[in-house]
């Protein structure tokens, strides 16, 4: 029988501030972004998953979120290289995790989510885990959430 793991995902400081100054480029330059290009929103970060192991079963998200707000993750299909290539829509993977609590929920209530949606997207990135070392993720905080308020680990079956 497999033990479980748990990645956690690690926010990509240098690789957020080069899509923050793609977007700083273009707006002193007053140009447009590329047909299809996806710009990063200022509430949003990159993040990434690195897997030490490629053979992973989807088990659960593990996700707190302190206060009300919402919180979105969005994988990203390809090995990214930003000094090469922009971010795509097209690259952005469906479906996109969600999480949140409305104002006047109680503090103490489960945040809420879309399951069949968190599931199948777990699902997609264990299997994109079998031929990648590394994944990226555009996090956003929207409606009062703060990103140091939540935590977002992913939970793998391992196979033995």
């Amino acid at each position: 029988m497999g033990s479980e793991m748990e990645l956690s995902f690690t926010e990509d400081l240098q690789l957020t501030e080069v899509m923050r100054l793609r977007v700083q480029s273009l707006q002193q330059k007053g140009q447009k972004r590329q047909d299809g290009e996806r710009l990063l929103l200022p509430h949003e970060a990159v993040y990434r998953l690195d897997f030490t192991e490629q053979e992973l079963t989807f088990a659960h998200w593990n996700v707190t979120l302190q206060g009300t707000g919402r919180f979105t993750v969005t994988g990203i299909s390809q090995l990214w290289t930003p000094d090469l290539t922009h971010l795509m829509t097209r690259q952005l993977l469906e479906p996109i995790g969600q999480f949140w609590r409305n104002a006047g929920d109680p503090e103490d209530s489960p945040f809420k989510c879309l399951e069949a949606d968190i599931q199948e997207f777990g699902e997609r990135i264990a299997e994109l885990a079998k031929v990648r070392k590394v994944m990226y993720f555009l996090f956003a905080y929207k409606e009062g959430a703060e990103k140091d308020k939540i935590t977002c680990t992913l939970v793998f079956n391992k196979s033995e």
